[in-house]
């Protein structure tokens, strides 16, 4: 099953997806609330999800705002350096355990919604990921267990200000820039995809400017021991969301570097998932607008 946060008629609602369309399930189920929340934490079964939209119109997908799938998540955490021909363009060794670094909730933005080039550096980067947002959840999860605590799969654009990420050892005021992350717009059930998402083809483009393209077999720690490895020190919860890291092809690993410039589209592709687009602006610019 697909599905889809948005907004339809001044009104905030969760939506099932089929190919162009899609159903308004907030209308037809108004306790599941306004995004996937109560859906993550088993709310309602794919079977009566089924039964409620049977009867409801179809609303086209472009007459929906996208928002974000999960309105506040408790947590945001992204593993890096997890496609080993990603490690190698950064210069790094191997690691023998993933690199961990946590967003916060200004970063992340919807599908669709503009990408802000901060006014402080030009060099914002891109990075297609894929991205698992938590059912079930749990501590000390164990891997063979692990992938029955994922309620879905989305695409990320793990969005990254290369100098200032370089300011310190530790990642976080490179990827923490307001309106940074894009996510969306749908979120696909396990049952839709392979086993873990594995197997994927992943890949971020400029128009026809093709900059990333990999497959999701080719992550050192697969979704199942992501969350196991995760779940050892946190307890995760319905609702949380784990980036699962970047292949290669970066900006700032290409000589001359390849960073994002205004008024560039960013397309995130995740086979069997979808389109996250990003429109890049840069923030002086929607000041200029703000004040206007």
């Amino acid at each position: 099953m697909k599905f889809m946060v948005g907004q339809h008629d001044g009104a905030r609602s969760v939506f099932v997806v089929d190919g162009n369309g899609a159903r308004n399930l907030t209308r037809a189920a108004p306790e599941i609330g306004t995004d996937l929340l109560r859906l993550a934490k088993g709310m309602l079964s794919a079977e009566e999800v089924a039964a409620r939209i049977a009867e409801l119109p179809n609303i086209a997908l472009a007459d929906i705002q996208v928002l974000l799938p999960i309105a506040r998540p408790s947590k945001i955490i992204c593993l890096g350096l997890n496609y080993v021909d990603h490690v190698k363009e950064g210069g790094y060794e191997i690691p023998d355990y993933p690199a961990l670094f946590m967003r916060g909730g200004n970063s992340i933005m919807p599908a669709g919604a503009p990408m802000v080039r901060p006014a402080c550096s030009e060099r914002l980067d891109y990075e297609a990921e894929l991205m698992v947002i938590v059912g079930t959840g749990g501590r000390h999860i164990a891997e063979a267990d692990a992938l029955s605590h994922v309620f879905g799969y989305t695409a990320f654009n793990d969005g990254s200000v290369r100098d200032y990420q370089r300011k310190t050892h530790q990642w976080t005021p490179g990827k923490n820039f307001d309106a940074t992350g894009a996510i969306g717009p749908l979120v696909v059930t396990p049952d839709e995809l392979p086993l873990g998402a594995a197997g994927l083809k992943i890949e971020s483009r400029v128009g026809s400017e093709i900059l990333q393209s990999a497959n999701t077999s080719d992550m050192m720690w697969s979704v199942a021991k992501a969350i196991a490895t995760i779940s050892e020190y946190a307890t995760l919860e319905p609702g949380d969301l784990i980036a699962m890291g970047t292949p290669p092809g970066v900006g700032h690993a290409r000589t001359p570097p390849r960073w994002l410039r205004p008024g560039e589209v960013i397309d995130v592709e995740i086979e069997g998932i979808g389109i996250c687009s990003s429109p890049i602006v840069a923030e002086e610019d929607m000041f200029a607008k703000a004040a206007e």
